[in-house]
């Protein structure tokens, strides 16, 4: 059975009259491949495009110039949301930095197959952009070179850098998370309560020992015991005596 013959040839003429035997048998082979290509298709297309085709197109090739009418819309919509996945791509400071590069680049392909070219400089400036705060030196050293990078050439410098980065150890100042929590957890107020052994205080001054091991805090974070202060640790007693 010639199962395309609905999609290598035309619908025959209708018969007639004077239609001959072959005719009648070539109308009916093609008529048979065009239901049999219709089910198939209606079974195998996107859910998303079932129940919105026109009940009056009942041929093959009608059906897929309707369908590629749809593709060509929805290819549209691809590419805005694809282009916008890419420009909106920000590196969190986790994960492997060369797999991130290649998700983007993956991105970029995607939109080339759909006939918009991401050019490899502007995509390594796209890179360079979503870095975290952690590659600034990096990224200056770049922008104050002559030379440009290809994206392979980036790739094997931002590993090297990535690699640099966490032999030099972490910092707190510079880590996302830990000034994402802080903002979340808004302002963190710490009172240190030190105790000062001395024969002779003068008064009105203030003592600090930078060296207390007894603190009050409203976080525990690092903190390795805790307990409540006693009646005697309730007050500060200042230099004059008094106490708040």
């Amino acid at each position: 059975m010639d199962l395309d013959l609905a999609l290598r040839e035309d619908c025959p003429t209708s018969l007639t009259d004077k239609s001959t035997s072959d005719d009648k048998r070539e109308k009916k082979r093609w008529e048979k491949s065009n239901r049999m290509c219709m089910m198939i298709m209606k079974k195998v297309i996107p859910k998303a495009f079932r129940g919105t085709m026109s009940e009056k197109i009942n041929t093959t090739k009608d059906f897929l110039a309707d369908i590629e009418k749809r593709l060509v819309k929805n290819e549209k919509a691809e590419v805005c949301t694809l282009l916008t996945n890419l420009l909106l791509m920000r590196h969190k400071g986790k994960g492997n930095i060369k797999e991130y590069i290649l998700e983007m680049s993956y991105l970029a392909s995607r939109l080339k197959a759909l006939k918009l070219d991401i050019y490899d400089d502007f995509l390594v400036c796209l890179v360079l952009i979503s870095l975290p705060s952690q590659f600034s030196q990096f990224k200056m050293s770049y922008n104050h070179q002559k030379e440009t990078w290809s994206l392979n050439e980036l790739i094997s410098h931002c590993v090297q850098e990535e690699k640099k980065l966490k032999a030099e150890g972490h910092k707190k100042k510079q880590c996302t998370n830990y000034h994402a929590w802080r903002a979340k957890r808004s302002m963190l107020l710490n009172l240190v309560c030190s105790e000062v052994n001395l024969s002779s205080v003068p008064r009105h001054t203030w003592w600090i020992d930078y060296g207390a091991t007894t603190h009050i805090s409203v976080s525990m974070q690092g903190c390795l015991s805790c307990r409540k202060p006693n009646d005697v640790e309730r007050y500060i007693y200042v230099g004059d005596g008094k106490t708040v």
